[in-house]
C-alpha cells in the first residue's frame, strides 16, 4: 500500500517495489486526509505506475464523517457502521473515487494508467447509461464508458453473481475481469469459486480468460522494465 501522503516518495517507492522487489502494482485508497485521488497533488504517482506499466488498485475506504452522519447514521451504531462500509458505502467511495479520476482528465494525462475496481466495479458499470450524459459537459477526450473499457479491470470480490458477470462483459468486456475470491471474507465452504466458474455460461477460454489468463497478460506488462 503506497504512503499517499507523501505523493512524491510513493511514486519513488513505487519504482523500487517494482524494479527491485518484483511487485506487480500497488493499493491505495481514493481519499488521503482531505484530498480526493484526484488532486493535484498525485499525478506523481500516476505517472510513475504508467512509466512502469503496473496497475493501481483503488480499495474501498469509508466515507468522512460528515458523509457518515448524513447518509449512513441513524441506526444502531452496529447497523451505521455495516451501511457505512461494506453494506454499500465502501463501494459508492471507490466508484466515485475512479469516476473522479475520469472527470479530473487523468486518464486524458495519463492515457496508459490501468486501475482495478472490486466488487464488479463498484457499482459504476450499473449506471453507464446514465453517466453517459455526463459526456455533454465533461469536455473529455474520450466518452466516459471509453475508460471503463481501456483503463480499468474489475474484479468479482467473492461476490459469486452470474448477472454480475454478465453485466461487466457487457461493459468492459471479457479481457478486463480478473477473479477474486476476497478470502476469508467472502468464504464460503462448499467450493464456491469453482462452482461459479464452472455455471458461468462462458466458454472454456473465457473462463480461463477470467481465472487467470488476463492477470498473467496485466501482470506480464512490466516485465522489461525489470
Amino acid at each position: 500500500m503506497l504512503p499517499t501522503s507523501s505523493p512524491r516518495e510513493a511514486a519513488r517507492e513505487l519504482d523500487r517495489s517494482i524494479r527491485y522487489l518484483g511487485l506487480k502494482g500497488a493499493l491505495l485508497c481514493g481519499r488521503t486526509r482531505e484530498k480526493n485521488l484526484d488532486h493535484s497533488d498525485f499525478p506523481p504517482i500516476f505517472e510513475a505506475a504508467e512509466s512502469l506499466r503496473v496497475p493501481l488498485f483503488i480499495h474501498p475506504q469509508i466515507s468522512q464523517r460528515a458523509v457518515q452522519d448524513a447518509y449512513y447514521s441513524g441506526f444502531s451504531s452496529q447497523v451505521d457502521l455495516a451501511f457505512a462500509t461494506f453494506g454499500l458505502g465502501w463501494h459508492y467511495e471507490s466508484g466515485i473515487t475512479f469516476l473522479r479520476l475520469v472527470l479530473a482528465g487523468v486518464f486524458d494525462r495519463f492515457p496508459d494508467l490501468q486501475v482495478i475496481l472490486g466488487h464488479w466495479g463498484e457499482v459504476i458499470l450499473f449506471y453507464t447509461e446514465r453517466l453517459n450524459a455526463l459526456d455533454r459537459f465533461a469536455k473529455l477526450q474520450r466518452p466516459i464508458v471509453d475508460y471503463m473499457r481501456q483503463n480499468l479491470y474489475v474484479t468479482s470480490s467473492g461476490m459469486y453473481s452470474q448477472s454480475y458477470l454478465q453485466r461487466s462483459i457487457e461493459i468492459v468486456g471479457i479481457d478486463r475481469i480478473l477473479f477474486s475470491t476476497d478470502y476469508p471474507f467472502q468464504y464460503r465452504p462448499g467450493g464456491g469459486p469453482r462452482r461459479f466458474l464452472d455455471e458461468a455460461d462462458l466458454s472454456p477460454d473465457e473462463k480461463d480468460r477470467i481465472a487467470h489468463i488476463n492477470w498473467e497478460r496485466l501482470s506480464r506488462s512490466n516485465e522489461h522494465q525489470s
